[in-house]
């Protein structure tokens, strides 16, 4: 699938959105003026920038507890997320959700999800309604290495097959379920190689190589459209910080992480786009300066909206 200049240098600005957005939640946390849990995506910011590039407005995407990069990567508005993470009355849901329950349907964010493995009948759902509908529109189902061992998703991903459903699955394998290795909760090394068992196209690609994750990604997508069924997408990952934040991460080492960290994705794909004549390095930091005034915009938009009342607690509640 080939990408226009424009296209690449729109997929580093979404990396970088991700990188700051999660090193400001970082910081944040660490000062106590974040409510609640926040799974940061530092270090995967190649997976959701490569995946949804290939997406239109009108797809549909499902997430996880470590969504933000997905959501931002989807066209997620940073003001509304980060006024949601607040707990602010102005955020995706008026506050009430928090950094793992954003959604905005409108930009096909079905939402994140705090059950692991929660997304792909949420992802299947989608599908089935866009082939009830005689739509050519995809859905994009994003989940961990910890996820690929839950029944909901192998259920997932044998009806998807079954009733040939235009949906995409992304795993991202970070290498952790929380703080179990993938070495010791699967017996095989490619989560890819179930995709065998469900009759559909297993890949695995680099996922610190945003252009390796958007081909892959694209392919399955096309697939899609054209009504071929569901495909398998595994990229391999590496999370920088722990499962969540507080983490103390002692079931790892400082040189694994170290080793990830060399082959961080946003100045690999910087580094390609300078030696392609795409992009300076100026305008690399020009880039950068951008989307941090866009943060600022974001966190003054946050700190300065309401916070939920009292009385507003049982509105917007269905269940």
């Amino acid at each position: 699938m080939s990408l226009s200049n424009e296209q690449m240098v729109q997929m580093f600005t979404t990396m970088t959105k991700i990188r700051q957005f999660e090193t400001q939640l970082q910081a944040f946390f660490a000062d106590g003026k974040i409510p609640g849990f926040v799974h940061l995506y530092l270090g995967e910011e190649a997976v959701a920038s490569g995946a949804c590039a290939s997406l239109r407005d009108s797809d549909y995407i499902t997430s996880t507890h470590r969504g933000h990069g997905h959501l931002i990567a989807k066209g997620g508005d940073m003001k509304q997320m980060m006024a949601e993470i607040f707990g602010r009355t102005t955020g995706y849901c008026k506050g009430k959700g928090g950094s793992m329950h954003i959604a905005d349907v409108d930009l096909g964010i079905l939402g994140a999800n705090g059950i692991v493995g929660g997304g792909g009948p949420l992802a299947n759902g989608a599908a089935l309604a866009i082939k009830t509908r005689g739509e050519d529109n995809v859905a994009v189902c994003f989940f961990g290495d910890g996820a690929s061992n839950q029944g909901t998703t192998q259920e997932a991903l044998n009806l998807a097959s079954a009733w040939q459903l235009p949906v995409v699955f992304v795993n991202e394998n970070n290498g952790y379920g929380i703080s179990c290795p993938t070495s010791k909760s699967m017996a095989i090394t490619d989560i890819a190689d179930r995709a065998a068992a469900y009759d559909m196209p297993g890949v695995v690609v680099d996922g610190n190589d945003v252009l390796a994750v958007y081909e892959a990604v694209a392919e399955g997508v096309k697939r899609a459209r054209n009504g071929e069924g569901p495909s398998l997408i595994e990229c391999k990952t590496y999370r920088w910080r722990g499962h969540f934040e507080g983490d103390a991460c002692v079931y790892r080492d400082e040189d694994e992480l170290q080793c990830w960290i060399d082959k961080d994705p946003l100045p690999r794909f910087e580094k390609r786009l300078v030696e392609e004549d795409i992009l300076t390095a100026e305008q690399a930091e020009e880039i950068r300066e951008k989307v941090k005034a866009e943060l600022e915009e974001a966190v003054a938009f946050a700190m300065d909206s309401p916070l939920p009342v009292a009385a507003d607690v049982t509105e917007d509640v269905y269940a």
